[in-house]
């Protein structure tokens, strides 16, 4: 967890709603995904924060090819433009996007792994 990089601030309602979820449930559902070569967290910020909260020093994370055509970023918000530099210019120079700017489409993403806390600590 300590490579990986934030790109976006969080919500602290969702987070500390997730963290409660995610100690009540005992597992990480959903890997979080990286770009392979810088090691930005492109979606997953939310689960990320509240696993440290929980004191994990492990995260199941999806490492991707971020420079993939494959690999579509757009922004929450209708009518906003965001692009894939400026997503790796954010979690480079540590300057956070705010929450929700950018909603990565990333084809047969894994899903429904169930992770046991126990084995993030």
């Amino acid at each position: 967890m300590k490579k990986l990089k934030e790109h976006e601030e969080v919500s602290l309602d969702h987070l500390i709603q997730l963290k409660q979820e995610i100690k009540k449930d005992g597992f990480l559902k959903d890997p979080i995904i990286v770009d392979k070569n810088t090691n930005i967290i492109l979606d997953g910020h939310h689960r990320f924060n509240s696993l440290k909260q929980l004191n994990c020093t492990k995260i199941l994370a999806y490492f991707v090819d971020y420079n993939s055509p494959k690999i579509k970023v757009k922004n929450w918000r209708n009518g906003e433009k965001i692009m894939k530099k400026d997503v790796i210019k954010a979690g480079l120079i540590g300057e956070k996007l705010p929450v929700k700017t950018s909603r990565h489409i990333i084809a047969n993403r894994p899903l429904n792994l169930n992770i046991p806390l126990k084995d993030l600590i």
